[in-house]
């Protein structure tokens, strides 16, 4: 398809799949539960972390760790007792998402919470920057400190050439804003234009597939590669195309 011809397909798929019936069977429906800024950020963050494998999947894990938390993130987050989280430590979670795991981010979001009134703060975009790669890196190393935990690895790092397609999509989940009701555009202080589509198996392949990228791996340099060609479609709301690609990719059309 030429340039125009893929614009106007693209925009007439994400307006397609962008709408309230894209939350029933996706994680994103775990934030929308709430309505206090620091639960969605939290459920948010949660669901986001562990967004790998079956969508049902990932859905029912993220809601035994609502559960867990007696329905209430931030309350609990804020003010869990030691005994609460004695009894988290031994739990399996999502696959490699354990019970310790749990309890590590739960450390962390009350430490963050202590210090922040919003995860906002954690990823401000300096205007010289083009994407999110240093705001992810600074937020790594801010939410997780310099002490070594096996939790590290449940938050990827651009600078590792990882996509960081969990956090991308969080972001997308907080910064967006439109009217459709799906994205939260609760972060009024960070510009939609810095997003990136979150790249997994889906978005891969039906990007390769219409030409919009040509490496082979889903990794940061191929995000970047995407980020130059979505923008040209529109350059201050490029993450609405994940709403296309992404349905592309679910429903098998370009099969």
């Amino acid at each position: 398809m030429k340039f125009e011809e893929l614009k106007i397909f693209l925009d007439e798929k994400a307006d397609q799949y962008n709408n309230q019936g894209f939350i029933e069977n996706d994680p994103i429906q775990i934030p929308h539960r709430f309505t206090l800024k620091q639960d969605i950020e939290i459920a948010g963050f949660l669901a986001a972390t562990i967004s790998w494998g079956n969508r049902k999947a990932i859905i029912q894990s993220a809601e035994k760790m609502l559960d867990i938390m007696g329905n209430s993130p931030y309350d609990f987050v804020m003010n869990h007792s030691e005994n609460d989280l004695r009894q988290i430590k031994d739990r399996s979670m999502h696959r490699t998402f354990n019970g310790e795991d749990f309890i590590y981010f739960i450390k962390q979001f009350n430490r963050i919470y202590q210090e922040h009134e919003s995860l906002e703060s954690l990823f401000k975009i300096d205007d010289s920057e083009t994407n999110f790669l240093h705001a992810i890196e600074r937020f790594r190393s801010r939410f997780l400190g310099t002490e070594k935990h096996r939790s590290h690895k449940h938050v990827s790092s651009p600078y590792k050439n990882s996509s960081t397609k969990r956090i991308i999509m969080f972001l997308r989940w907080m910064v967006r804003k439109d009217k459709r009701g799906v994205d939260f555009g609760i972060w009024e202080n960070i510009d939609q234009k810095y997003l990136s589509i979150p790249l997994d198996v889906h978005t891969g392949n039906i990007s390769r597939k219409l030409g919009l990228i040509s490496r082979t791996q889903n990794d940061w340099k191929t995000v970047e590669e995407l980020d130059l060609v979505i923008r040209k479609f529109d350059n201050k709301d490029p993450a609405k195309y994940d709403f296309a690609l992404f349905g592309l990719g679910v429903t098998k059309e370009l099969l």
